[in-house]
């Protein structure tokens, strides 16, 4: 029987741990993150995997049973508190995780068994020298551009998106909003802004795999490279839907005109 001491949840951690340099609260549960009423109108505080206060990070492994229908976790002939069955209750709490979590400020990581040395069944092989180099890539460094990500997550939060797993792993932030689909590539400040400009440009022109009207494209730098965004002419991002946001160093966003 596994433990949750032996599950891959507590691997990755203990990994998370090793490259941090420090060690995670795991299970830890917010005053702010709660579940939905139970008996009596009562609401459980829900647990993230781990946190690390002093990085105000919080990451989550999520199986496959996250993201695909399993009926020995789903459960789907019990209803839970929330009036669906285990499985659309894990969604719903999933979501307000991705929600919750940017939205009071804390950078928030998602692995899953793909980002890592995984079998068909999204059981870990625990090859470390190969899920360490993944989790390097992974896991947020100090970096201004973190700053503008963050910083833009949680604007985003406020004006009614929600933050979702990026279809292209190496998308750094994807977010939707009814039938909207958002798809952004951030940078942090730089001494070549125009160079770093550029090559953002480039990155989202590779995202564009798919020309429904509904998929938009943001490029979100600091406020002082806005001016460098701009070279790049308003009818031809309109023509592209690239909208180009600015954040400030208190954390505000503007968005550049056209």
């Amino acid at each position: 029987m596994t433990t949750r001491e032996s599950s891959d949840e507590a691997y990755v951690v203990r990994l998370c741990n090793r490259l941090l340099g420090e060690t995670a609260l795991t299970q830890h549960r917010f005053d702010w993150l709660l579940g939905d009423p139970g008996a009596g109108g009562r609401q459980a505080r829900l647990a993230v995997d781990a946190y690390w206060p002093g990085r105000q990070l919080v990451v989550e492994y999520r199986e496959l049973q996250h993201d695909q229908p399993t009926p020995h976790f789903d459960k789907p002939d019990q209803l839970t508190i929330s009036g669906v069955h285990r499985g659309e209750q894990r969604a719903l709490y999933d979501a307000r995780r991705d929600r919750e979590i940017p939205a009071h400020g804390l950078r928030l990581i998602v692995i899953r068994p793909a980002d890592l040395d995984s079998d068909g069944q999204g059981r870990l092989r625990r090859n470390e020298a190969a899920d360490l180099a993944a989790l390097r890539r992974l896991l947020p460094r100090a970096s201004d551009e973190h700053r503008v990500i963050d910083a833009f997550r949680t604007w985003l939060v406020t004006q009614g998106w929600t933050s979702v797993a990026p279809a292209d792993r190496w998308t750094d932030l994807e977010a939707v909003r009814g039938h909207e689909r958002l798809i952004c590539e951030a940078k942090g400040r730089t001494s070549e802004k125009g160079v770093d400009t550029d090559i953002a440009y480039g990155q989202l022109l590779r995202r564009m795999t798919n020309q429904a009207a509904h998929i938009h494209y943001a490029l979100v730098v600091p406020s002082s490279h806005l001016e460098t965004a701009a070279r790049v002419p308003a009818p031809v991002r309109a023509l592209l839907r690239v909208q180009v946001y600015g954040v400030e160093e208190d954390g505000q966003v503007t968005r550049l005109a056209g």
